[in-house]
C-alpha cells in the first residue's frame, strides 16, 4: 500500500518525533509498502519533498493519494487529537487512536479521572491549574504537601519525560511546579511510588493484544526515568519478561487491556505501570509511544514473538478495518 508517515510537529518533543518517523518509514518499505515522508515543521507547515502538502477534503481526495496515513507525532498538535481530526475530516484511514482517545490520554488528568472512575488502582495525584497557582499558591503548596516527598511534577500534555522534575523539598516542589507550567498551563503532581516501573504494549481494536511486561531498568547513578535515560544510548536496561510474580504479570496485562478499551483506544499503545509485589498500580498510557526499534514498545512486541515489520502490518490493518467498521454507521 501507499502509506503516509507523518513526523516531526509543533511539539516539544519534534526531534523524538522525527527518529520515530524515520524508523516507521524503514520498517514499512521493509514490509515491501510505498512510504510518502511528511514532516510538520515546528512552526506547523507541513512539508513532503520539499514542498507544502495541499490538504483537500472530500470525494476522490486522499492525503498525497495515501492508502492509509501513519501518524507519529508526539505530544500537542499530533498526540491530542487535533491531527486525528483532520484526518477524519480528510477521511482517511489512519493508525492509532482516534479523536477522543487521542485526547483522553494526552491529557494525564483527564486520563487520571477516568481511570479513578472505573476503580483502577493508581498512583496518588494532585492537578495544579495555571490560575490556582497564581492566585492562591500558599493553598495550592499546602494541598500538594498530603502526597508527601518525594513527588514528580508533570506538564498535564507533554510526554518523552519533557518538562518532568522530581521535586525532594518543598522549595524544589514550588520551583518545579513554577517550571512546568511554562509547557502547560494545567500540571500533574505524583506521589512516589517505590515499586518496579514495568510498561506493557497494547495493540487491536475490541479486542486487544497485550505484550510480554517489560522492566525499566535505569543504568549510571541516575534515580528516575528522565529523558536522558529514555534516549541516551544505555541509559536504561529492558528486561522482557518482566522480573514480577506471575499474578502480577497477568494484572498488567488485564489493566493494560482494560484502560484501552475504557480510554476508547484503538490501534496500539503502550501501558506504564508501577508494581511492587503483587500489587500494580497504572500510571499511563501512551497512544503514540517512541516507535524507533530500540523503543519499548515495539521491543516488547519483538520478545513476544512478532517482529517489528509484522507489527507495522498488522497496525496499518487495524486503521483500515476501524475505518471501514466506523463508515458503516451512518452519522
Amino acid at each position: 500500500m501507499r502509506i503516509a508517515v507523518i513526523g516531526g510537529g509543533r511539539s516539544s518533543e519534534h526531534e523524538v518525533s522525527l527518529a520515530s518517523a524515520a524508523a516507521v518509514a524503514a520498517g514499512l518499505q521493509r514490509a515491501g509498502h510505498e512510504v510518502v515522508a511528511i514532516q510538520i515543521e515546528r512552526d506547523g507547515r507541513w512539508l513532503s519533498g520539499g514542498e507544502d502538502v495541499c490538504l483537500i477534503a472530500g470525494p476522490g481526495h486522499t492525503l498525497l493519494g495515501a492508502d492509509v496515513v501513519f501518524p507519529v507525532l508526539h505530544g500537542p498538535f499530533g498526540e491530542d487529537g487535533t491531527v486525528q481530526g483532520l484526518l477524519e475530516t480528510l477521511d482517511v484511514p489512519y493508525v492509532g487512536a482516534g479523536v477522543l482517545g487521542s485526547a483522553v490520554c494526552l491529557d494525564k488528568l483527564v486520563f487520571k479521572q477516568l481511570m479513578a472512575q472505573s476503580g483502577l488502582a493508581q498512583v496518588a495525584h494532585a492537578g495544579v491549574l495555571e490560575t490556582a497557582w497564581r492566585d492562591d499558591r500558599a493553598g495550592v503548596l499546602a494541598e500538594l504537601a498530603g502526597l508527601g516527598l518525594p513527588v514528580f511534577v508533570k506538564p498535564a500534555r507533554l510526554g518523552s519525560s519533557v518538562g518532568i522534575a522530581k521535586a525532594t523539598t518543598p522549595a524544589g516542589l514550588e520551583a518545579a511546579v513554577q517550571a512546568a507550567l511554562a509547557f502547560d498551563p494545567r500540571v500533574i503532581v505524583e506521589a512516589f511510588s517505590g515499586g518496579l516501573e514495568i510498561e506493557c504494549s497494547v495493540i487491536g481494536t475490541t479486542d486487544p493484544i497485550t505484550s510480554a511486561p517489560g522492566e525499566i531498568v535505569l543504568t549510571g547513578d541516575r534515580d528516575w526515568y528522565d529523558y536522558e535515560a529514555k534516549y541516551t544510548p544505555g541509559g536504561m536496561e529492558l528486561i522482557v519478561p518482566a522480573r514480577i510474580s506471575a499474578v502480577a504479570t497477568e494484572r498488567v496485562r488485564a489493566l493494560a487491556a482494560e484502560a484501552f478499551l475504557l480510554a476508547g483506544v484503538s490501534g496500539l499503545a503502550r501501558a506504564d505501570f508501577f508494581v511492587d509485589g503483587d500489587d500494580v498500580l497504572l500510571n499511563e498510557l501512551n497512544t503514540i509511544p517512541g516507535f524507533t526499534e530500540t523503543s519499548v514498545f515495539g521491543k516488547l512486541f519483538e520478545a513476544s514473538g512478532v517482529s517489528y515489520e509484522d507489527l507495522l502490518d498488522r497496525l496499518v490493518a487495524y486503521a483500515i478495518e476501524r475505518h471501514e467498521a466506523e463508515r458503516a454507521h451512518r452519522f
